[in-house]
């Protein structure tokens, strides 16, 4: 897999192999990165379930000026690191920790969220719902699924489909 736009372009990506893990097709991280622009300089970005850090990567890519990752397994956040290095990504942070405990604390806001979980679990609603209280004004939430969202308290920008997955752009609505 290779990062398709921005400072790293053309570079591979490497993970491990690992069950489950499902990394976001270039024809779905392209289309994402269409939708926001290219340029994501000066953005904060989450890559809350980061797996082979393929959106994350590509936010750094072009121009994020920083980029969290999170994963819980070990093994994953150790290849993460590695390609960060390998990368130079130095807007790059892993850390090894549970999302859905991340995004329900009290702590920094991001104006890109980016919701990929594991198709066989069922942490995408609960993600959603607590990602609205981390965006900064004017955020955006990218979500991957494997059917359809429907998400309530959230307008969908742009949404599409690949294969298995579908993804959309989403925006909290605001309730005055």
């Amino acid at each position: 897999m290779r990062i398709i736009g921005g400072e790293f372009r053309r570079r591979i990506l490497r993970f491990p192999d690992q069950p489950g893990l499902r990394p976001t097709p270039d024809r779905v991280r392209e289309t994402l990165f269409n939708w926001l622009g290219q340029d994501l300089a000066g953005w904060a970005c989450l890559d809350a379930f980061a797996g082979s850090g393929a959106l994350g990567f590509e936010a750094a890519s072009r121009g994020a000026r920083r980029v969290l990752m999170l994963e819980r397994d070990g093994r994953a956040v150790a290849g993460l690191r590695a390609q960060a290095r390998a990368l130079g990504a130095t807007s790059v942070e892993v850390r090894q920790m549970d999302a859905l405990a991340f995004l329900a604390g009290a702590g920094e806001n991001f104006d890109l969220i980016l919701l990929d979980p594991p198709f066989d679990g069922d942490s995408l609603m609960p993600a959603l719902q607590r990602a609205a209280t981390r965006l900064n004004p004017g955020g955006k939430i990218y979500a991957e699924s494997p059917a359809p969202l429907v998400a309530t308290g959230y307008e969908i920008l742009r949404q599409g489909r690949a294969g298995l997955s579908h993804f959309c752009l989403l925006e909290p609505v605001c309730t005055a």
